[in-house]
C-alpha cells in the first residue's frame, strides 16, 4: 500500500500557522472598524463613486491626490463596511508577505518572520487613523516594500515600474524611486525607465480626457500650497512632538533597527538600509507635518532592519545584554498594545450589540452617518449634492453624484482640511474666489454644511459672492453641527 504523503512538510507547518494567524489578526483588527470611516479613506471612496457616476477625476471633480488611489477603490466598488475592511486586510497581509520575502532573502526565514510580524504589529497597534485607512501613505507601504526588494534583487526595470505605481498613489513615491537607486545604483537607466512607464500611461490617460491641466492645479499647485503652509503657530514644536510620539509607540521596532545598524557586520546592506530609513524620515516631514500617517513611510525600512536587529539580539553572546534587550523590546511592545489594544475590544462589543460607538475620535463620522440617513429620507432620483466643509463620508454614505467640480470647501476657502475647524487663513484667497465663481454656476439639489457651526469664521453665509446662490436653499434638517439644505423649489 502506498504511503500517505503529508500535505505539509515539518518545515512548512509553522509557516502555514504563522500566515493564517497573521492574516486572521489583521482581518479581525480591521473588521472592528467596519462601521467607521476614517478621514482620507472616505475621500478616495467618494472620488471613486463619482467615477462610477461617469465623472472624470480632476476635469469633472476636484481631487487633490494622484489618480491611483481612487482607481484602487474602484476594485471593490468603493463600498464602505465589509468590502473596504477586507480590502484593507488583504493589502496589509500582502505587505507583510513582501517584507517576509525581503528579509528572508537578505538573511533567512527567521528574519523574514520577524519582519512580517513587526510590520503587522505596527499596522495594528497605533492610531487607527494612521494604520487602518486605505489612503495614500498606507497604500504605498506595499509598492514601497516591493520596489526596494526588487531593486535589491537587481531587477531594476521591475523595481522602477513598482516605484512608478507608488508615485501614482503618492507624490512621495519619488522617495521610493530614490531608495531603489540606493539598492541598485548601477542600473539607474532601467530603474528610471520603469518609473516613467506607468506614469506616462496615466498622463496619457489624463491628456486624452482633457484633465491634465486640472490635475496639475489640484495635485501639484494645491499640494505645494498645502506643504508650504504648515498648520499651527508652532510648526517645529508640533513636528517634534509628533515624531516623539510615533517613535515612542514604535520603540520596539526602532530599538531593534538601531541595534542592527550598530552591531551588524554586513556593511553594504547596513548602510543602504540606514540611508533608506533616513530619506523615508525626511519624506514624512514634508511641510513640517510629520502626520502619523505620513510616518508610515518609515515602516518598510524599519521592519526590515528591525527584523535583523531582533535576531542579532537573540543570538547575543553576553547573556545579561541579551536578557536586557529582550525585556526592553517586550516592554516597548506592551506599551503600544496596552494603549491601543483595548479599543478593538470596545468597538467589537459595540458592533455585536448593535449600538453606535461612543468614541470622540469618530463623533464626526457618526454625525455624518446620521446626516446621510436624513438625506436619504427625502432624496430623489437625479439629486446632486455639495458639501461645505470636508465631509466626503457624506458622499460615501449617500452615494449621490456631486453637482459640480467643486464638492468641498477647501478650494473655495483656500483653507486646508487639516486646520479649517480652527483656522480661517487662506493659502490663496484670489484663487479661492475664482473657484467660488465656478461653484455658483452649479445648482446642487442638496447642500450639506458641515463646517460653519464648527468654525464661524468660515461660515458659508460670510461669503458675499455666495449670498444670492445660497438664498435659493431652504433648511431641510439638522444633525448636531451638520445642517442640511434643499433647493427651495424642490421642497
Amino acid at each position: 500500500m502506498q504511503a500517505r504523503i503529508p500535505s505539509h512538510t515539518p518545515a512548512e507547518r509553522p509557516s502555514v500557522w504563522f500566515w493564517a494567524a497573521l492574516t486572521g489578526i489583521l482581518l479581525l483588527s480591521r473588521l472592528c472598524h467596519v462601521n467607521i470611516l476614517w478621514a482620507d479613506e472616505d475621500y478616495h471612496l467618494a472620488a471613486a463613486i463619482q467615477m462610477l457616476h461617469g465623472k472624470m477625476l480632476y476635469r469633472d471633480l476636484w481631487y487633490d491626490k494622484p489618480p491611483l488611489n481612487a482607481i484602487v477603490a474602484l476594485l471593490f466598488g468603493a463600498w464602505p463596511g465589509w468590502p473596504l475592511r477586507i480590502a484593507a486586510s488583504l493589502f496589509a497581509a500582502v505587505s507583510c508577505a513582501v517584507a517576509f520575502r525581503f528579509a528572508s532573502g537578505l538573511w533567512g526565514r527567521r528574519e523574514g518572520y520577524w519582519a512580517a510580524g513587526s510590520l503587522a504589529f505596527s499596522l495594528i497597534f497605533y492610531l487607527p487613523a494612521a494604520t487602518l485607512p486605505l489612503e495614500p501613505d498606507t497604500l504605498m507601504i506595499l509598492p514601497h516594500l516591493a520596489a526596494v526588494y526588487l531593486a535589491w534583487r537587481q531587477k531594476p526595470l521591475a523595481a522602477g515600474l513598482v516605484a512608478g505605481l507608488s508615485f501614482a498613489l503618492n507624490i512621495k513615491g519619488l522617495i521610493v524611486l530614490l531608495a531603489c537607486l540606493i539598492f541598485a545604483p548601477a542600473a539607474w537607466p532601467l530603474t528610471l525607465a520603469g518609473f516613467v512607464i506607468p506614469n506616462a500611461l496615466l498622463l496619457g490617460w489624463l491628456v486624452s480626457q482633457h484633465a491634465l491641466s486640472a490635475y496639475v492645479e489640484s495635485v501639484w499647485r494645491w499640494g505645494l500650497l498645502y506643504a508650504g503652509a504648515p498648520p499651527g503657530d508652532s510648526p517645529v514644536e508640533n513636528a517634534l512632538m509628533r515624531v516623539r510620539n510615533w517613535f515612542g509607540f514604535h520603540a520596539a521596532l526602532i530599538i531593534a533597527a538601531a541595534w542592527y545598524w550598530v552591531r551588524a557586520k554586513d556593511w553594504s546592506i547596513r548602510v543602504r538600509t540606514l540611508a533608506w530609513a533616513a530619506i523615508s524620515l525626511a519624506a514624512a516631514g514634508v511641510g513640517l507635518r510629520f502626520s502619523p500617517h505620513y510616518l508610515n513611510q518609515l515602516l518598510p525600512p524599519l521592519a526590515i532592519a528591525g527584523a535583523r536587529g531582533i535576531c542579532l539580539l537573540a543570538t547575543e553572546r553576553r547573556a545579561p545584554l541579551r536578557r536586557l534587550g529582550a525585556l526592553t523590546l517586550a516592554a516597548a511592545a506592551l506599551v503600544a498594545m496596552f494603549r491601543f489594544g483595548p479599543r478593538y475590544f470596545l468597538l467589537a462589543a459595540d458592533d455585536l450589540a448593535g449600538r453606535p460607538h461612543a468614541w470622540r475620535d469618530v463623533a464626526m463620522d457618526q454625525e455624518s452617518r446620521e446626516a446621510a440617513a436624513l438625506i436619504k429620507t427625502f432624496a430623489r432620483a437625479g439629486d446632486t449634492i455639495f458639501i461645505w466643509g470636508y465631509r466626503p463620508n457624506l458622499v460615501v454614505y449617500t452615494r449621490l453624484p456631486v453637482a459640480s467640480r467643486m464638492w468641498d470647501s477647501q478650494p473655495l476657502t483656500g483653507v486646508p482640511a487639516d486646520r479649517h475647524l480652527r483656522d480661517a487663513r487662506s493659502v490663496d484667497p484670489d484663487w479661492a474666489q475664482q473657484n467660488r465663481a465656478e461653484l455658483i454656476r452649479s445648482s446642487p439639489s442638496i447642500i450639506v454644511d458641515g463646517l460653519s457651526a464648527y468654525n464661524t469664521r468660515l461660515d458659508i453665509e460670510h461669503y458675499p459672492d455666495l449670498s444670492d446662490w445660497f438664498k435659493r436653499y431652504c433648511l431641510a434638517g439638522r444633525v448636531g453641527g451638520t445642517v442640511v439644505y434643499r433647493r427651495c423649489a424642490l421642497n
